[in-house]
């Protein structure tokens, strides 16, 4: 039967309803396509001269030339800062190829290339902060139906010179809880839990989407930013693994990845985490109506499929 959950941690309102999974479709659903690799592709190496100039790299090469791992330039078309940042909207957007590889996305990294993306990522928040920003957002959009508009698999990193009010929400809502959140799902996880050990993923339980998955490390750091190489080295083999099994279950499915994060001097109980959202339901006219979300797939079910999955060391 359907049953209303409430998520501490984001302060939403969740419906189960597995029934309405089975219901009859007469709609014509399109599947995603990442699209083969092309020779004009601007992220693929040999086509450097298509970005903006580099801001850095890992490999060797000079810049703007193949040779790199990972590589990072400014947004061509940026959501905030560039030439034209208006008031409010200054900032920097970055881009962060993940692999010279066209067709390899986070969950088909090798453990040492997905640690060095996520080094990489920490690196330039670091210096995006130093800077004199004021927070800094990072994510990963995986196909067209995730926002998407280029195949080759990339993050991007958002630096906004406001504390944006979700994340100010954030804060004071985990403040008022007068605990970390995060570190009470991990340890109440039982079979909500997909990966245990020095981090964890989990479903939460009242995921506001099918196969939503987060993954934390024990500590209880709040901010990516801060996060030992150690700390890293565990979430992003954790991250790879969770994002190998929702592979498994659902194939290459369109996700968005965000890591949540403290802004600077806003600790507080905050815990830092990467929550990994499958785009595989619809918010239609009763979640936009009432604010309520509707999954159709319970979490328990979720976990206990991604669970059975064999993903490769």
């Amino acid at each position: 039967m359907p049953e209303l959950r409430h998520d501490p941690l984001t302060d939403t309102s969740v419906i189960i309803a597995p029934e309405r999974a089975v219901r009859p479709r007469t709609a014509t659903i399109v599947a995603d396509e990442t699209g083969r690799p092309v020779p004009d592709c601007p992220f693929c190496p040999g086509n450097e001269a298509q970005t903006p100039p580099e801001v850095t790299r890992t490999g060797v090469g000079n810049p703007d030339t193949p040779g790199w791992r990972v590589r990072v330039f400014p947004n061509k078309y940026p959501i905030v800062g560039g030439a034209n940042g208006g008031a409010g909207a200054t900032g920097a957007h970055e881009v962060v190829v993940l692999s010279p590889a066209h067709d390899v996305s986070f969950a088909l990294l090798t453990l040492e290339q997905a640690v060095e993306v996520l080094g990489v990522l920490q690196d330039r928040a670091v210096a995006h902060l130093e800077a004199g920003r004021a927070f800094v957002q990072v994510l990963v959009n995986h196909g067209a139906a995730a926002g998407a508009s280029l195949a080759h698999p990339h993050a991007q990193l958002l630096a906004l010179d406001f504390v944006p009010p979700a994340v100010d929400d954030a804060v004071a809502r985990l403040d008022d809880a007068g605990v970390d959140l995060v570190a009470a799902a991990i340890a109440q996880a039982g079979d909500l839990a997909v990966i245990t050990g020095a981090a964890t993923a989990w479903c939460p339980h009242a995921s506001g989407a099918p196969y939503t998955v987060r993954i934390a490390h024990r500590s209880t750091r709040a901010r990516f930013e801060e996060a030992t190489d150690a700390e890293l080295h565990v979430v992003a083999a954790a991250t790879r693994e969770a994002l190998g099994r929702l592979s498994g279950v659902l194939g290459d499915v369109p996700y968005n990845l965000v890591i949540h994060t403290a802004p600077p001097g806003r600790a507080g109980n905050f815990h830092w985490y990467v929550e990994v959202t499958p785009r595989v339901g619809t918010v239609a006219g009763f979640e936009m109506g009432t604010g309520i979300l509707v999954n159709t797939v319970a979490p328990e079910t979720a976990a206990a499929m991604l669970r059975k999955v064999e993903v490769a060391s």
